[in-house]
């Protein structure tokens, strides 16, 4: 009974003041300043870390590739030679084996991405919504190398046995592209080596065109379809324009990985630095080649090749990254202007 005398009110309403007014004391406000200025700087280092980092990775692939920049010159670039007999080095083979690998694999994973994503969010039931979303994260999730291994010994055999002999057969003596399907049954190759970058690229690309198409107000796609339009109209005319930006963005983000992928693309394209029109053919990419050359490279010509073809991919990713930025901002003043 004694806490509810008129003196241990006093008391504990002096207390509640004095805890109120605190923070509003000249010391707390110094100290709060200097937490404040400090959350700033420390954010503002982390941000400028980012900046530092990619100098210093391209400062690092400039000196190292100078020793072959310097003997080679811009013939690095246009030639087809491999030889570390010789000190004779060129770039043509796994920059071509890169760009058409990442080629096929968007090819593939464009369209499959698309039919996922508008399944989960505009056809699919309910019950099975989340079943795919799972199984498309679990996809995403595999390491590259147990990719490169199904790829080699379940997909190759079958690829041997069965696709290319029949590509062979029906598509080899098509006029123009006929060549690119020809070559022998040895299911390791280009073409293998870009289904598999498709698999890979699949749950990436998937994953966001799903998020971006859910995003879509219901409202415009109910007033579409009370207006008579059928599901692919509304897809093409309202969820399409409405995602565009993040269409984009997730292709883009497909693609850089098919670009730099290493392991799973080593175990299938048969490292061979030949240049062939047949994507049947082994061949190579930048990063195969860095994956199986830079721990056995001698001489300082030799490993400044290598370094100069990471540069190379480096750039390419660079440039291509910078353009679906432009892309991107593009999109964005367009539909500024239209509103």
């Amino acid at each position: 009974m004694d806490m509810y005398t008129p003196s241990a009110v006093l008391n504990e309403q002096h207390i509640i003041r004095e805890s109120i007014s605190m923070p509003n004391s000249p010391q707390n406000k110094n100290i709060g300043a200097t937490l404040d200025k400090l959350f700033r700087y420390t954010t503002m280092f982390f941000a400028f870390l980012v900046f530092i980092l990619l100098f210093g990775i391209i400062i690092t692939l400039l000196v190292g590739s100078l020793p072959a920049l310097k003997m080679f010159g811009a013939s690095f670039f246009t030639s087809t030679a491999w030889n570390p007999v010789t000190i004779d080095f060129g770039g043509v083979v796994p920059i071509y084996g890169t760009f058409i690998t990442a080629l096929i694999a968007m090819l593939i994973g464009i369209p499959v991405s698309f039919g996922i994503a508008i399944f989960i969010t505009e056809l699919s039931p309910n019950w099975l919504k989340r079943p795919i979303g799972v199984a498309i994260e679990l996809l995403a999730g595999i390491p590259s190398i147990i990719y490169g291994m199904w790829g080699l010994f379940v997909f190759a055999p079958l690829f041997a046995d069965h696709v290319q002999p029949w590509m062979n057969d029906n598509l080899g003596a098509l006029p123009l592209i006929g060549t690119l399907f020809q070559g022998p049954p040895m299911g390791i190759g280009m073409f293998t080596a870009g289904f598999i970058l498709a698999i890979m690229v699949i749950p990436y690309t998937a994953s966001v065109m799903r998020d971006v198409f859910e995003i879509v107000p219901s409202m415009l796609k109910e007033s579409a379809y009370g207006l008579g339009s059928t599901t692919w109209e509304v897809i093409w005319n309202v969820v399409l324009p409405y995602t565009k930006t993040g269409v984009v963005g997730g292709i883009m983000l497909g693609l850089g990985r098919a670009l730099g992928e290493t392991m799973a693309v080593t175990f299938v394209i048969g490292n061979a630095h030949e240049l062939s029109a047949s994507l049947m053919m082994p061949g190579n990419t930048i990063s195969s080649a860095l994956a199986n050359e830079f721990t056995e490279a001698v001489g300082d010509v030799y490993t400044s090749s290598l370094i100069t073809l990471g540069l190379t991919l480096f750039v390419i990713t660079f440039i291509v990254l910078s353009l679906a930025k432009l892309l991107l901002i593009r999109l964005s003043l367009r539909e500024g202007k239209q509103s």
